[in-house]
């Protein structure tokens, strides 16, 4: 059979790699009753060392708005964000950790970390090493422009024909 694509599947080869690096720690998420949205959300504004707009989180944490909003009233309910309006601008919002998640990462950080040397001790420290390189080399071209294929108007899979077919007797 003739080979259809020259390229392997980079997005999936992606998601492979990240169920691989999360199936480390979902466990420990799980035990301390979040979930790995939440976890994002929490590690994000602590990375970033101050409070985030919900626009900052969805673009970092790579949830849909919609969803981030059912993730922020679910952590607010638990005691694990507090969400503002801007001063200046009521339309914003500003998303902060609260004691209670500032003691939930002092509690799971020496895990993950423990994790991460267990993962990089089976995995290997130069593996490890070079996959943040070129993720990181990856991601800072990202706004280089790259060409978009020309696409010409098609019919979608299964999209049912307004047509009325005429039936025979």
């Amino acid at each position: 059979m003739e080979k259809t694509f020259k390229h392997r599947n980079l997005a999936l080869l992606l998601l492979q790699a990240r169920e691989c690096v999360m199936g480390n720690f979902r466990r420990i998420l799980n035990h301390h009753g979040l979930t790995e949205q939440q976890w994002r959300v929490i590690r994000a504004i602590s990375d970033h060392h101050a409070p985030m707009e919900q626009w900052q989180i969805c673009e970092t944490c790579q949830i849909l708005s919609p969803s981030l909003a059912g993730v922020l009233v679910r952590m607010e309910d638990m005691g694990l964000v507090e969400r503002s309006r801007v001063d200046t601008d009521q339309r914003r919002i500003v998303v902060a950790l609260t004691a209670r998640s500032r003691a939930l990462i002092k509690q799971i950080a020496p895990l993950i970390e423990q994790q991460y040397s267990y993962l990089e001790a089976g995995i290997g420290v130069d593996v490890v090493g070079n996959l943040y390189q070129a993720l990181d080399l990856f991601l800072a071209q990202q706004n280089n422009h790259v060409e978009q294929v020309e696409l010409v108007p098609v019919t979608a899979p299964g999209k049912v024909s307004t047509r009325k077919k005429s039936r025979v007797a």
